[in-house]
């Protein structure tokens, strides 16, 4: 399995409380998604996250074919991180940190996230590079959201995309 990484940091001129209360409630999670992917929640949606939480919706990431995504919050470290886990869906691994930090001005939010494709070395071939497209669009989406919601101030350290295989997650 072939693991690739996207990584990025995204100012926010809001405090710390306000970017964690925004970002801790999973009913956000639609307005930060591009339309594109019609992401539809299929469970209840909580007003607040915990570890432990499953989450499914239905998304179409690719043809307009519906795809169950079932997620999990895994862990929480009240505002400071945390990470969220597909069970189900239309990646073979996905493993999404979400860390925040105080800085001047406002708030500093940084995602790690690991993914591997399925099919193994034919879905690779195939889709990696469409599939990294799409996650930096994805990002791209949600990072202008974001300013629209919250206004911004500086400029956010831009998306990286990598490939690395063997590649384990861990803590920025």
């Amino acid at each position: 399995m072939r693991l690739h990484q996207f990584s990025g940091t995204h100012f926010l001129p809001v405090d710390l409380e306000t970017a964690w209360g925004f970002f801790s409630d999973p009913r956000n999670l639609q307005s930060m998604t591009p339309p594109w992917l019609n992401l539809v929640p299929t469970s209840e949606v909580p007003q607040e996250m915990h570890p432990g939480l499953i989450v499914t919706y239905q998304v179409k990431p690719a043809l307009g074919i519906p795809v169950a995504w079932v997620t999990e919050i895994t862990h929480v470290v009240d505002r400071e991180l945390f990470v969220d886990e597909q069970r189900s869906g239309p990646y073979r691994f996905w493993h999404h940190q979400h860390h925040f930090r105080e800085v001047v001005g406002g708030t500093e939010v940084c995602d790690i996230l690991h993914y591997a494709l399925p099919l193994g070395l034919a879905g690779d071939l195939v889709g990696r590079a469409l599939v990294r497209k799409r996650v930096a669009g994805i990002f791209e989406y949600r990072r202008v959201a974001l300013n629209e919601r919250f206004g911004s101030r500086r400029r956010s350290a831009g998306p990286s995309l990598s490939g690395a295989a063997g590649l384990a997650p861990g803590p920025a």
